[in-house]
Protein backbone atom coordinates (compact mmCIF):
# COMPACT_ATOMS: atom_id res chain seq x y z
CA UNK A 1 0.00 0.00 0.00
CA UNK A 2 1.31 3.21 -1.07
CA UNK A 3 0.66 6.30 1.65
CA UNK A 4 0.89 9.46 0.81
CA UNK A 5 3.13 12.10 2.01
CA UNK A 6 3.14 14.58 4.24
CA UNK A 7 3.81 17.24 1.63
CA UNK A 8 0.82 15.71 -0.26
CA UNK A 9 -1.12 15.59 2.20
CA UNK A 10 -0.57 19.39 2.80
CA UNK A 11 -1.21 20.13 -1.07
CA UNK A 12 -4.64 18.20 -0.85
CA UNK A 13 -5.44 19.85 2.32
CA UNK A 14 -4.39 23.35 0.61
CA UNK A 15 -6.89 22.59 -2.34
CA UNK A 16 -9.80 21.77 -0.22
CA UNK A 17 -9.33 24.59 1.41
CA UNK A 18 -9.05 26.75 -1.64
CA UNK A 19 -12.28 25.19 -3.16
CA UNK A 20 -14.16 25.43 -0.12
CA UNK A 21 -13.82 29.39 0.74
CA UNK A 22 -14.39 30.04 -3.32
CA UNK A 23 -13.95 33.71 -3.98
CA UNK A 24 -13.63 34.45 -0.38
CA UNK A 25 -9.81 35.34 0.71
CA UNK A 26 -9.17 34.49 4.37
CA UNK A 27 -5.85 36.98 4.07
CA UNK A 28 -8.44 40.26 3.23
CA UNK A 29 -10.42 38.55 5.79
CA UNK A 30 -7.09 38.66 8.61
CA UNK A 31 -6.52 42.22 6.71
CA UNK A 32 -9.90 43.97 7.70
CA UNK A 33 -10.01 42.19 10.89
CA UNK A 34 -6.84 43.42 12.10
CA UNK A 35 -7.53 47.18 10.96
CA UNK A 36 -10.86 47.15 12.91
CA UNK A 37 -9.56 45.78 15.73
CA UNK A 38 -6.44 47.90 16.11
CA UNK A 39 -6.09 50.56 18.98
CA UNK A 40 -6.40 53.21 16.95
CA UNK A 41 -10.05 52.19 16.72
CA UNK A 42 -10.50 52.25 20.19
CA UNK A 43 -13.01 49.58 20.50
CA UNK A 44 -15.56 50.55 18.09
CA UNK A 45 -17.68 51.98 21.01
CA UNK A 46 -20.96 53.68 19.79
CA UNK A 47 -20.49 57.42 20.43
CA UNK A 48 -16.69 57.41 20.79
CA UNK A 49 -13.69 58.55 18.89
CA UNK A 50 -13.71 55.37 17.97
CA UNK A 51 -16.92 55.30 16.77
CA UNK A 52 -16.21 58.28 14.35
CA UNK A 53 -12.61 56.61 13.15
CA UNK A 54 -15.37 53.22 12.26
CA UNK A 55 -17.59 55.22 10.75
CA UNK A 56 -14.74 56.86 7.85
CA UNK A 57 -13.36 53.82 7.52
CA UNK A 58 -16.31 51.38 6.34
CA UNK A 59 -17.54 54.22 4.27
CA UNK A 60 -14.10 54.54 2.29
CA UNK A 61 -14.53 50.56 2.13
CA UNK A 62 -17.81 50.71 0.89
CA UNK A 63 -17.17 53.02 -1.70
CA UNK A 64 -13.88 50.93 -2.53
CA UNK A 65 -15.77 48.00 -3.24
CA UNK A 66 -18.31 49.85 -5.48
CA UNK A 67 -21.63 49.16 -3.21
CA UNK A 68 -23.84 51.86 -3.82
CA UNK A 69 -25.64 54.15 -0.91
CA UNK A 70 -28.57 52.51 1.07
CA UNK A 71 -28.36 54.79 4.16
CA UNK A 72 -30.39 57.87 4.88
CA UNK A 73 -30.92 60.56 1.80
CA UNK A 74 -28.65 58.86 -0.23
CA UNK A 75 -26.01 58.36 1.73
CA UNK A 76 -23.83 55.45 3.30
CA UNK A 77 -24.62 56.01 6.79
CA UNK A 78 -28.26 55.86 8.73
CA UNK A 79 -28.27 58.21 11.67
CA UNK A 80 -28.97 55.92 15.02
CA UNK A 81 -30.53 58.19 18.01
CA UNK A 82 -29.90 56.44 21.19
CA UNK A 83 -30.89 57.11 24.84
CA UNK A 84 -27.99 55.98 27.40
CA UNK A 85 -29.68 55.81 30.45
CA UNK A 86 -27.98 55.27 33.83
CA UNK A 87 -29.56 54.77 37.66
CA UNK A 88 -27.80 57.06 39.89
CA UNK A 89 -26.82 55.99 43.24
CA UNK A 90 -28.20 56.19 46.28
CA UNK A 91 -32.06 55.15 45.27
CA UNK A 92 -34.22 53.01 47.75
CA UNK A 93 -35.86 49.65 47.39
CA UNK A 94 -37.77 47.51 49.50
CA UNK A 95 -40.50 44.84 49.86
CA UNK A 96 -43.83 45.46 51.91
CA UNK A 97 -44.48 42.15 53.25
CA UNK A 98 -47.92 42.02 55.37
CA UNK A 99 -46.82 45.54 57.01
CA UNK A 100 -42.71 44.64 57.47
CA UNK A 101 -40.17 46.62 55.40
CA UNK A 102 -37.67 44.28 53.56
CA UNK A 103 -34.66 46.60 52.29
CA UNK A 104 -33.68 45.58 49.12
CA UNK A 105 -29.91 46.81 48.38
CA UNK A 106 -29.42 46.99 44.68
CA UNK A 107 -27.04 44.67 42.83
CA UNK A 108 -27.29 42.31 45.74
CA UNK A 109 -31.25 41.57 45.95
CA UNK A 110 -32.02 42.79 42.86
CA UNK A 111 -31.14 44.63 39.70
CA UNK A 112 -32.57 47.80 38.34
CA UNK A 113 -32.87 49.87 35.34
CA UNK A 114 -35.15 51.68 33.30
CA UNK A 115 -35.81 52.38 30.09
CA UNK A 116 -37.64 55.71 29.61
CA UNK A 117 -36.28 59.16 29.63
CA UNK A 118 -37.76 60.43 32.93
CA UNK A 119 -34.90 61.56 35.96
CA UNK A 120 -37.04 59.69 38.79
CA UNK A 121 -38.51 56.80 39.27
CA UNK A 122 -41.07 56.56 42.35
CA UNK A 123 -43.25 53.88 42.71
CA UNK A 124 -45.13 53.63 46.13
CA UNK A 125 -46.17 50.13 47.63
CA UNK A 126 -47.31 48.59 43.82
CA UNK A 127 -49.15 45.46 44.46
CA UNK A 128 -47.00 42.64 42.97
CA UNK A 129 -48.47 39.82 40.64
CA UNK A 130 -47.05 36.34 39.95
CA UNK A 131 -47.29 35.92 35.93
CA UNK A 132 -45.37 32.50 36.00
CA UNK A 133 -43.88 32.55 32.24
CA UNK A 134 -45.57 35.09 31.40
CA UNK A 135 -46.19 33.48 27.82
CA UNK A 136 -48.60 34.78 25.75
CA UNK A 137 -48.46 32.71 22.30
CA UNK A 138 -51.59 31.57 20.56
CA UNK A 139 -49.88 29.70 18.06
CA UNK A 140 -48.88 27.05 20.77
CA UNK A 141 -52.36 27.68 22.49
CA UNK A 142 -51.03 29.60 25.48
CA UNK A 143 -51.61 32.04 27.52
CA UNK A 144 -50.35 32.86 31.57
CA UNK A 145 -52.03 35.99 31.76
CA UNK A 146 -55.69 34.83 31.27
CA UNK A 147 -56.98 38.84 31.28
CA UNK A 148 -55.41 39.73 34.45
CA UNK A 149 -55.04 43.33 35.66
CA UNK A 150 -51.52 44.54 35.32
CA UNK A 151 -52.27 48.32 35.55
CA UNK A 152 -50.10 49.95 38.14
CA UNK A 153 -49.05 46.49 39.53
CA UNK A 154 -45.19 44.98 39.20
CA UNK A 155 -45.62 41.63 37.65
CA UNK A 156 -43.16 38.83 38.51
CA UNK A 157 -41.84 36.24 36.04
CA UNK A 158 -40.35 32.81 35.93
CA UNK A 159 -37.05 33.27 33.40
CA UNK A 160 -37.24 30.86 30.35
CA UNK A 161 -39.96 28.89 28.34
CA UNK A 162 -43.16 26.50 30.01
CA UNK A 163 -41.54 23.47 28.87
CA UNK A 164 -37.87 24.47 30.31
CA UNK A 165 -38.34 22.51 33.42
CA UNK A 166 -40.57 20.01 32.14
CA UNK A 167 -40.71 16.15 33.18
CA UNK A 168 -41.29 13.33 30.32
CA UNK A 169 -44.92 13.01 30.57
CA UNK A 170 -46.60 16.15 31.08
CA UNK A 171 -48.58 18.08 28.52
CA UNK A 172 -46.26 20.98 28.31
CA UNK A 173 -43.26 18.66 27.11
CA UNK A 174 -42.13 20.07 23.71
CA UNK A 175 -44.61 22.65 23.51
CA UNK A 176 -41.92 25.41 23.21
CA UNK A 177 -38.22 24.74 22.58
CA UNK A 178 -37.83 22.31 25.35
CA UNK A 179 -33.53 23.02 26.29
CA UNK A 180 -33.41 25.20 23.13
CA UNK A 181 -34.90 28.60 24.12
CA UNK A 182 -38.10 30.45 22.01
CA UNK A 183 -38.17 34.16 21.86
CA UNK A 184 -40.58 33.72 24.93
CA UNK A 185 -38.16 32.76 27.05
CA UNK A 186 -36.06 35.89 26.87
CA UNK A 187 -36.11 38.34 29.20
CA UNK A 188 -36.31 41.42 26.59
CA UNK A 189 -39.72 39.69 25.57
CA UNK A 190 -41.17 39.54 29.40
CA UNK A 191 -40.55 43.38 29.63
CA UNK A 192 -41.93 43.98 26.16
CA UNK A 193 -45.20 41.93 27.60
CA UNK A 194 -45.40 43.60 30.36
CA UNK A 195 -45.27 46.92 29.22
CA UNK A 196 -48.29 45.74 26.53
CA UNK A 197 -50.70 44.97 29.53
CA UNK A 198 -49.54 48.10 31.21
CA UNK A 199 -47.52 46.96 34.02
CA UNK A 200 -45.66 49.52 36.20
CA UNK A 201 -42.79 47.49 36.48
CA UNK A 202 -41.63 43.90 35.50
CA UNK A 203 -39.13 41.65 37.90
CA UNK A 204 -37.60 38.08 36.69
CA UNK A 205 -36.88 35.71 39.14
CA UNK A 206 -33.01 34.99 38.35
CA UNK A 207 -32.41 31.08 38.11
CA UNK A 208 -28.94 30.20 36.59
CA UNK A 209 -30.18 27.50 34.56
CA UNK A 210 -32.90 29.41 33.17
CA UNK A 211 -30.88 32.59 32.51
CA UNK A 212 -28.04 30.95 31.24
CA UNK A 213 -25.59 32.98 33.46
CA UNK A 214 -25.16 33.46 36.87
CA UNK A 215 -25.82 36.84 39.73
CA UNK A 216 -22.88 38.63 38.30
CA UNK A 217 -23.74 38.90 34.27
CA UNK A 218 -27.48 39.84 35.81
CA UNK A 219 -25.75 43.07 37.81
CA UNK A 220 -22.72 43.55 35.18
CA UNK A 221 -24.70 46.89 33.83
CA UNK A 222 -24.22 48.37 37.07
CA UNK A 223 -27.82 50.29 35.57
CA UNK A 224 -26.45 51.10 33.13
CA UNK A 225 -28.56 51.00 29.36
CA UNK A 226 -29.21 52.18 26.24
CA UNK A 227 -32.52 52.66 23.67
CA UNK A 228 -32.88 53.79 20.63
CA UNK A 229 -35.27 57.31 20.91
CA UNK A 230 -38.78 55.93 20.89
CA UNK A 231 -41.94 58.31 19.96
CA UNK A 232 -43.58 57.34 23.33
CA UNK A 233 -41.11 55.06 25.67
CA UNK A 234 -43.81 54.83 27.90
CA UNK A 235 -45.74 53.05 25.97
CA UNK A 236 -43.23 50.65 25.01
CA UNK A 237 -41.45 50.09 28.50
CA UNK A 238 -42.13 49.71 31.74
CA UNK A 239 -40.78 52.37 34.22
CA UNK A 240 -39.00 49.59 36.04
CA UNK A 241 -37.48 46.68 35.00
CA UNK A 242 -34.81 44.11 36.25
CA UNK A 243 -34.08 40.82 38.60
CA UNK A 244 -34.88 39.79 42.36
CA UNK A 245 -32.23 37.33 43.29
CA UNK A 246 -33.40 33.62 44.09
CA UNK A 247 -32.96 34.26 47.78
CA UNK A 248 -35.29 37.06 47.88
CA UNK A 249 -38.19 35.52 45.50
CA UNK A 250 -38.33 32.49 47.83
CA UNK A 251 -38.78 35.53 51.03
CA UNK A 252 -41.05 37.27 49.15
CA UNK A 253 -43.12 34.33 47.91
CA UNK A 254 -43.37 32.43 51.81
CA UNK A 255 -44.10 35.95 52.88
CA UNK A 256 -47.15 36.05 50.86
CA UNK A 257 -48.49 32.43 51.82
CA UNK A 258 -47.71 30.56 48.38
CA UNK A 259 -44.94 27.92 48.01
CA UNK A 260 -42.75 29.23 45.00
CA UNK A 261 -41.46 25.67 43.97
CA UNK A 262 -45.38 24.39 43.70
CA UNK A 263 -45.93 27.61 41.68
CA UNK A 264 -43.01 26.87 39.32
CA UNK A 265 -44.74 23.90 38.30
CA UNK A 266 -48.71 24.92 38.34
CA UNK A 267 -46.86 27.37 35.98
CA UNK A 268 -46.13 24.51 33.17
CA UNK A 269 -49.86 23.97 32.77
CA UNK A 270 -52.05 25.90 30.37
CA UNK A 271 -54.89 26.35 32.80
CA UNK A 272 -51.91 28.77 34.84
CA UNK A 273 -53.86 31.81 36.27
CA UNK A 274 -51.90 34.66 37.66
CA UNK A 275 -51.12 34.85 41.25
CA UNK A 276 -51.64 38.19 43.32
CA UNK A 277 -49.25 37.97 45.73
CA UNK A 278 -51.27 39.15 48.48
CA UNK A 279 -50.10 41.47 51.57
CA UNK A 280 -46.47 42.27 49.42
CA UNK A 281 -45.88 45.20 47.52
CA UNK A 282 -42.46 46.58 45.64
CA UNK A 283 -41.27 50.21 46.63
CA UNK A 284 -38.34 52.00 44.46
CA UNK A 285 -37.47 55.30 44.65
CA UNK A 286 -33.90 56.88 42.45
CA UNK A 287 -33.10 59.12 39.88
CA UNK A 288 -32.13 58.47 36.55
CA UNK A 289 -29.31 60.43 34.35
CA UNK A 290 -30.62 59.88 30.30
CA UNK A 291 -28.30 61.77 27.49
CA UNK A 292 -28.96 61.09 24.19
CA UNK A 293 -26.23 60.47 20.85
CA UNK A 294 -26.24 59.65 17.30
CA UNK A 295 -24.31 56.82 16.35
CA UNK A 296 -24.47 55.26 13.02
CA UNK A 297 -25.30 51.99 10.84
CA UNK A 298 -23.83 51.62 7.32
CA UNK A 299 -25.41 50.03 4.64
CA UNK A 300 -24.65 50.14 1.30
CA UNK A 301 -26.09 47.66 -1.79
CA UNK A 302 -25.72 46.19 -5.11
CA UNK A 303 -28.97 47.10 -7.18
CA UNK A 304 -30.94 44.05 -8.30
CA UNK A 305 -31.02 44.17 -12.43
CA UNK A 306 -34.30 42.63 -12.88
CA UNK A 307 -36.26 42.58 -9.54
CA UNK A 308 -35.00 45.35 -7.78
CA UNK A 309 -37.62 45.62 -4.90
CA UNK A 310 -36.63 42.29 -3.45
CA UNK A 311 -33.72 42.16 -1.34
CA UNK A 312 -31.28 39.55 0.29
CA UNK A 313 -29.27 41.20 3.11
CA UNK A 314 -25.85 40.21 4.64
CA UNK A 315 -24.93 41.94 7.57
CA UNK A 316 -22.48 42.10 11.51
CA UNK A 317 -22.19 44.71 14.08
CA UNK A 318 -18.79 47.09 14.08
CA UNK A 319 -19.57 47.73 17.10
CA UNK A 320 -17.46 46.80 20.44
CA UNK A 321 -16.88 47.88 24.16
CA UNK A 322 -14.37 50.60 23.98
CA UNK A 323 -11.43 51.20 26.52
CA UNK A 324 -12.02 50.33 29.62
CA UNK A 325 -9.55 48.86 32.77
CA UNK A 326 -6.36 48.03 32.64
CA UNK A 327 -5.81 44.54 32.64
CA UNK A 328 -2.63 42.43 33.80
CA UNK A 329 -0.43 43.75 30.79
CA UNK A 330 -1.88 46.96 31.09
CA UNK A 331 -4.26 46.54 28.05
CA UNK A 332 -7.30 49.09 28.17
CA UNK A 333 -8.28 48.77 24.36
CA UNK A 334 -11.27 46.17 23.96
CA UNK A 335 -10.76 45.14 20.38
CA UNK A 336 -13.82 42.74 19.41
CA UNK A 337 -11.69 40.93 16.59
CA UNK A 338 -13.93 38.24 16.87
CA UNK A 339 -16.72 40.43 18.16
CA UNK A 340 -17.30 41.44 15.47
CA UNK A 341 -14.74 43.32 13.34
CA UNK A 342 -14.28 39.27 11.88
CA UNK A 343 -18.35 39.61 10.86
CA UNK A 344 -17.74 43.11 9.27
CA UNK A 345 -14.42 41.35 7.17
CA UNK A 346 -17.23 38.54 5.77
CA UNK A 347 -19.73 40.64 5.09
CA UNK A 348 -17.22 42.87 2.77
CA UNK A 349 -15.62 39.81 0.80
CA UNK A 350 -19.05 38.53 0.47
CA UNK A 351 -19.43 42.11 -1.34
CA UNK A 352 -15.97 42.51 -2.97
CA UNK A 353 -17.22 38.56 -4.15
CA UNK A 354 -20.23 39.42 -5.99
CA UNK A 355 -19.05 43.21 -7.34
CA UNK A 356 -16.89 40.72 -9.32
CA UNK A 357 -19.33 38.65 -11.39
CA UNK A 358 -22.55 39.61 -12.94
CA UNK A 359 -25.69 42.12 -11.42
CA UNK A 360 -27.68 39.64 -9.34
CA UNK A 361 -31.21 39.97 -10.41
CA UNK A 362 -32.40 40.63 -6.77
CA UNK A 363 -30.71 43.98 -4.91
CA UNK A 364 -27.89 42.79 -2.45
CA UNK A 365 -27.66 44.27 0.74
CA UNK A 366 -24.50 44.97 2.98
CA UNK A 367 -24.88 46.15 6.45
CA UNK A 368 -22.22 47.40 9.20
CA UNK A 369 -24.65 47.59 12.61
CA UNK A 370 -23.89 49.99 15.70
CA UNK A 371 -24.68 48.86 18.99
CA UNK A 372 -25.18 45.29 18.91
CA UNK A 373 -23.16 45.25 22.43
CA UNK A 374 -26.11 47.86 23.79
CA UNK A 375 -29.25 45.44 23.20
CA UNK A 376 -29.12 45.04 19.10
CA UNK A 377 -29.82 48.60 18.67
CA UNK A 378 -28.72 49.53 15.32
CA UNK A 379 -30.36 46.37 13.67
CA UNK A 380 -33.20 47.19 15.76
CA UNK A 381 -33.50 51.11 14.68
CA UNK A 382 -33.26 49.61 10.92
CA UNK A 383 -36.21 47.26 11.80
CA UNK A 384 -38.30 50.09 12.69
CA UNK A 385 -36.68 52.37 9.81
CA UNK A 386 -35.79 50.19 6.62
CA UNK A 387 -33.85 51.41 4.06
CA UNK A 388 -35.50 48.69 1.47
CA UNK A 389 -39.00 46.93 1.92
CA UNK A 390 -38.98 44.35 4.97
CA UNK A 391 -41.77 42.44 3.16
CA UNK A 392 -39.86 41.59 0.12
CA UNK A 393 -36.79 41.00 1.81
CA UNK A 394 -35.81 37.49 1.13
CA UNK A 395 -33.19 36.96 3.93
CA UNK A 396 -30.80 38.02 6.11
CA UNK A 397 -27.50 35.94 6.82
CA UNK A 398 -25.46 37.45 10.23
CA UNK A 399 -21.81 36.98 10.86
CA UNK A 400 -21.46 37.47 14.93
CA UNK A 401 -18.36 35.74 16.12
CA UNK A 402 -15.99 33.23 13.19
CA UNK A 403 -13.83 30.95 14.32
CA UNK A 404 -10.39 31.07 13.69
CA UNK A 405 -8.80 27.59 14.18
CA UNK A 406 -8.49 26.13 10.52
CA UNK A 407 -10.97 24.47 8.21
CA UNK A 408 -13.55 22.33 10.05
CA UNK A 409 -15.84 19.61 9.38
CA UNK A 410 -19.26 21.10 10.12
CA UNK A 411 -20.87 23.91 10.34
CA UNK A 412 -22.61 25.08 13.48
CA UNK A 413 -26.39 26.17 13.49
CA UNK A 414 -27.67 28.49 15.81
CA UNK A 415 -31.70 28.60 15.76
CA UNK A 416 -32.09 24.63 14.39
CA UNK A 417 -35.53 24.17 13.08
CA UNK A 418 -36.88 27.57 12.29
CA UNK A 419 -37.05 28.16 8.64
CA UNK A 420 -36.13 26.71 5.20
CA UNK A 421 -32.69 28.42 5.03
CA UNK A 422 -31.02 25.96 6.86
CA UNK A 423 -31.88 23.70 4.29
CA UNK A 424 -29.87 25.49 1.89
CA UNK A 425 -27.29 26.05 4.53
CA UNK A 426 -26.99 22.24 4.59
CA UNK A 427 -27.20 22.31 0.69
CA UNK A 428 -24.35 24.64 0.82
CA UNK A 429 -22.09 22.76 3.53
CA UNK A 430 -22.50 19.49 1.78
CA UNK A 431 -20.81 21.51 -1.32
CA UNK A 432 -17.92 21.89 0.54
CA UNK A 433 -17.59 18.33 1.55
CA UNK A 434 -18.79 19.30 5.27
CA UNK A 435 -22.16 18.51 7.47
CA UNK A 436 -24.15 20.87 9.46
CA UNK A 437 -24.44 20.39 13.07
CA UNK A 438 -27.35 22.04 15.78
CA UNK A 439 -26.07 24.27 18.56
CA UNK A 440 -24.71 22.45 21.16
CA UNK A 441 -26.26 25.00 23.93
CA UNK A 442 -29.60 25.93 22.92
CA UNK A 443 -30.80 26.63 25.98
CA UNK A 444 -28.44 29.90 25.86
CA UNK A 445 -30.75 31.19 23.38
CA UNK A 446 -27.74 32.80 21.34
CA UNK A 447 -30.43 32.46 18.38
CA UNK A 448 -32.03 35.47 20.06
CA UNK A 449 -28.70 37.29 20.85
CA UNK A 450 -27.36 38.80 17.44
CA UNK A 451 -28.52 41.44 15.25
CA UNK A 452 -30.47 39.21 12.96
CA UNK A 453 -33.19 38.74 15.14
CA UNK A 454 -34.38 42.81 14.73
CA UNK A 455 -35.03 41.54 11.45
CA UNK A 456 -36.71 37.88 12.63
CA UNK A 457 -39.34 39.80 15.04
CA UNK A 458 -40.10 41.65 11.27
CA UNK A 459 -40.80 37.93 9.98
CA UNK A 460 -37.91 38.11 7.89
CA UNK A 461 -36.15 34.41 7.38
CA UNK A 462 -33.16 34.57 9.07
CA UNK A 463 -29.62 32.62 9.39
CA UNK A 464 -27.06 33.09 11.80
CA UNK A 465 -23.52 32.03 11.67
CA UNK A 466 -21.92 32.17 15.40
CA UNK A 467 -19.04 30.51 16.52
CA UNK A 468 -20.53 30.24 20.35
CA UNK A 469 -22.99 28.31 19.64
CA UNK A 470 -20.31 24.97 20.55
CA UNK A 471 -17.32 24.02 19.27
CA UNK A 472 -16.67 22.77 15.10
CA UNK A 473 -15.51 19.59 14.46
CA UNK A 474 -12.41 21.24 13.18
CA UNK A 475 -9.84 19.17 10.53
CA UNK A 476 -7.10 19.52 13.01
CA UNK A 477 -8.17 18.57 16.55
CA UNK A 478 -11.61 17.72 16.67
CA UNK A 479 -14.85 18.50 18.09
CA UNK A 480 -12.82 18.24 21.31
CA UNK A 481 -10.32 21.15 20.18
CA UNK A 482 -12.94 23.63 19.39
CA UNK A 483 -14.99 22.84 22.18
CA UNK A 484 -12.01 23.84 24.07
CA UNK A 485 -11.65 27.27 22.00
CA UNK A 486 -14.96 28.33 22.63
CA UNK A 487 -14.60 27.69 26.29
CA UNK A 488 -11.47 29.80 26.63
CA UNK A 489 -12.41 32.25 24.12
CA UNK A 490 -15.75 32.65 26.07
CA UNK A 491 -14.42 32.64 29.46
CA UNK A 492 -11.03 35.12 29.04
CA UNK A 493 -11.37 36.70 25.54
CA UNK A 494 -15.28 37.76 24.92
CA UNK A 495 -16.25 41.06 25.47
CA UNK A 496 -12.42 41.86 27.18
CA UNK A 497 -9.14 43.12 25.84
CA UNK A 498 -7.72 40.09 25.00
CA UNK A 499 -10.39 39.66 21.63
CA UNK A 500 -7.52 41.03 19.43
CA UNK A 501 -6.23 40.43 15.93
CA UNK A 502 -3.60 37.76 15.99
CA UNK A 503 -1.31 36.53 13.33
CA UNK A 504 -1.64 33.06 15.00
CA UNK A 505 -5.00 32.87 13.60
CA UNK A 506 -5.81 30.07 10.49
CA UNK A 507 -8.95 31.54 8.74
CA UNK A 508 -9.31 29.27 6.41
CA UNK A 509 -12.42 27.82 8.31
CA UNK A 510 -13.82 31.41 9.02
CA UNK A 511 -13.48 31.94 5.11
CA UNK A 512 -15.46 28.85 4.83
CA UNK A 513 -18.08 29.98 6.44
CA UNK A 514 -18.05 33.09 4.72
CA UNK A 515 -18.59 31.32 1.69
CA UNK A 516 -21.40 29.55 2.58
CA UNK A 517 -23.46 32.93 2.81
CA UNK A 518 -21.87 33.77 -0.46
CA UNK A 519 -23.02 30.37 -1.82
CA UNK A 520 -26.52 30.91 -0.77
CA UNK A 521 -26.68 34.15 -1.53
CA UNK A 522 -25.67 33.64 -5.19
CA UNK A 523 -29.04 30.85 -5.03
CA UNK A 524 -31.12 33.58 -3.31
CA UNK A 525 -30.65 36.49 -5.55
CA UNK A 526 -30.76 35.08 -8.69
CA UNK A 527 -33.99 32.45 -8.34
CA UNK A 528 -37.54 33.21 -7.13
CA UNK A 529 -37.96 31.26 -3.80
CA UNK A 530 -39.11 32.84 -0.76
CA UNK A 531 -37.96 31.14 1.93
CA UNK A 532 -40.11 30.91 5.06
CA UNK A 533 -40.48 29.91 8.82
CA UNK A 534 -41.20 26.55 9.81
CA UNK A 535 -44.78 25.36 10.85
CA UNK A 536 -44.46 26.04 14.78
CA UNK A 537 -42.05 29.30 14.77
CA UNK A 538 -43.38 32.29 16.71
CA UNK A 539 -42.08 34.11 13.53
CA UNK A 540 -44.16 32.79 10.80
CA UNK A 541 -47.51 34.24 11.73
CA UNK A 542 -45.81 37.35 10.94
CA UNK A 543 -43.89 36.35 7.78
CA UNK A 544 -47.23 35.47 6.58
CA UNK A 545 -49.22 38.33 7.51
CA UNK A 546 -47.24 40.61 4.75
CA UNK A 547 -47.38 36.99 1.64
CA UNK A 548 -49.77 39.78 -0.12
CA UNK A 549 -46.55 41.73 -1.11
CA UNK A 550 -44.41 38.55 -2.45
CA UNK A 551 -46.85 37.62 -5.59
Amino acid sequence: MIRPTAAALALSLMASSALAQGPIDSQRLSEITKTLASDAFEGRSPGSAGEAKTIDYLVREFKALGLEPAGDAGKFTQDVPLVRFNVQDGGRFSLNLKGQVRPLERNKDLSASTLRPVDKVAIDKAPLVFVGYGVTAPERGWDDFKGVDLKGKVAVFLINDPDFEAQAGEPVAGKFGGQAATYYARWTYKYEEAARRGAIGALIVHEAPGAGYGWSTVIASNGEAFDIVRADPSKEKVLLQGWLSGEVSRELFAAAGQDFDALKVAARRADFKPVALEGASFSADYGVTHSRIVSRNVIGKITGAKRPAESVMFAAHWDAYGVGAADAQGRTVRPGALDDAIGVAGTMEIARAFKAGPAPERTLVFAAWTAEERGLLGSEYYGVHPTVPLETMVANLTMDVLQPNGLAKDVVLIGAGQNALEDMLAKAAGAQGRTVTADAHPERALFYRADHFSLARRGVPVLLLMGLGGGADLVNGGRAAGDKWVTDYTTNCYHKTCDAWSADWDLSGAAQDVALFYEMGTDLANGRAWPNWKDGSEFKPLRDASAAKRR
